[in-house]
């Protein structure tokens, strides 16, 4: 099955705008759209479900910390009953809006510091995938594909959850799977190292780590970022690779 792309979405604030959503949209499968807890709001959330419909893009939410100030990048120690709770509370409001135009939520997508919370912190990606389990109808859980998939899908399966694995597009892998540190060199690629990682990933299945070591990969889909104009056009080019 060929690899859709997922994209970061609607996470302009009141009169602050983040992202060149109208641009993405034309390249992506689905949209990972902001909750109103890191970004977005009322009027982005619908704003952005509209777009979506327009070009016929399945939705995701896209939840996080409660951190406005620090871009849900932040981490905080909640309790798992807290997170279940804010989980909730944001893919129920997204729901809620997509329904009012006639489309449907098809999966959840965690956030900056919430998302590498829970790939590393066993208890956080337990209570998210609780979360999930008792939302009124059937999502899927949206993670990183790594060598512990396996492990992934039994703690989804033992809830009654179903998974998406997605790789990324402009990240170096450190040689246990996981992404490099932005901390480090190189974390990011450049735009050839980019396309050239998307190839291998869509027609090998496997990544080139940091170190030249091969990597097996189940991904679903493919995470990218549409912040410049330059990422914009990246994405096309992404879109033309794996069609």
């Amino acid at each position: 099955m060929a690899l859709l792309i997922n994209c970061d979405l609607g996470e302009s604030f009141g009169s602050w705008k983040m992202g060149l959503d109208e641009a993405v949209f034309p390249h992506i499968n689905q949209a990972n759209i902001a909750c109103g807890f890191h970004a977005g709001d009322p009027q982005i959330m619908m704003h952005t479900l509209k777009l979506a419909k327009q070009y016929g893009v399945t939705v995701g939410a896209h939840p996080a910390y409660p951190d406005l100030v620090g871009f849900g990048r932040r981490s905080m120690n909640c309790s798992e009953t807290e997170i279940i709770a804010m989980v909730l509370y944001q893919i129920s409001a997204l729901d809620g809006l997509a329904n009012s135009q006639g489309i449907t939520m098809e999966y959840v997508k965690p956030h900056g510091a919430l998302y590498n919370d829970m790939m590393a912190k066993p208890q956080v990606r337990l209570a998210i995938m609780k979360s999930i389990s008792q939302f009124h109808r059937p999502v899927k859980l949206m993670l990183q594909a790594t060598q512990d998939f396996k492990q992934h899908e039994k703690e989804a399966a033992d809830l009654g959850i179903e998974l998406l694995f997605e790789a990324f597009a402009d990240r170096c892998y450190a040689d246990d799977g996981k992404l490099l540190s932005r901390t480090l060199e190189g974390a990011v690629h450049t735009k050839e190292k980019m396309l050239a990682q998307v190839k291998q990933l869509n027609e090998q299945g496997t990544i080139t780590s940091v170190s030249g070591n091969t990597l097996h990969v189940k991904a679903d889909s493919l995470c990218v970022h549409g912040d410049n104009l330059d990422g914009v056009n990246a994405i096309a080019e992404i879109k033309k690779l794996i069609s």
